[in-house]
């Protein structure tokens, strides 16, 4: 069972580094004064949004919860959840400015380059320290039955990868097609 959940969650984090992927070649193009598709950006960031902050940042706050009170302290990792807040607000500021652009509202070209640069590497960042401090962490404390009660109380936050699952292809068609097509 402990594979499952971890891998999961290392799973997200390899789709998370191909969208972040895009999202620095997009913004790359734009500083170099490309025009860019904003509709893969924004879907990217909603993608961050409904999938990320909605499924995968909850599973990891579950599984934290669980390490702490196995360890037998009340407080939580403060840095993972803290970082989880963080790129949430981020990502609502960056669709927030994504949405006037694709509302033909003129927005600064430096500021929003700046904004993505800003959120791929908070993302990139957030990723590294869960790989290489949080989730090893978890994997010494946490038994192979204990992922089976983290699982279960993980059931409810669980949702299918809106992107890089077959549940639903009419969400992110779009963003779907050009990953295919991209190289």
């Amino acid at each position: 069972m402990e594979m499952t959940m971890l891998a999961r969650l290392m799973h997200d984090h390899k789709h998370i580094a191909i969208l972040l992927k895009v999202l620095k070649a997009k913004y790359t193009k734009l500083a170099a004064g490309e025009a860019i598709n904003y509709n893969v950006v924004r879907d990217i960031v909603e993608y961050m949004q409904s999938y990320a902050e909605h499924s995968h940042h909850p599973l990891e706050e579950v599984i934290s919860e669980f390490y702490w009170n196995k360890l037998g302290r009340s407080h939580i990792n403060e840095k993972l959840t803290s970082e989880h807040f963080k790129l949430g607000e981020a990502s609502t500021s960056l669709m927030a400015t994504l949405n006037l652009i694709l509302n033909d509202i003129v927005v600064s070209k430096e500021q929003l380059v700046a904004d993505l640069e800003s959120y791929v590497r908070m993302q990139q960042s957030h990723m590294e320290y869960e790989e290489s401090t949080v989730f090893p962490k978890w994997d010494e404390v946490i038994t192979d039955e204990d992922w089976q009660k983290v699982a279960a109380l993980c059931d409810a936050r669980l949702i299918d990868d809106p992107l890089f699952s077959d549940s639903d292809k009419v969400l992110f068609e779009e963003l779907r097609e050009y990953l295919e097509t991209a190289d």
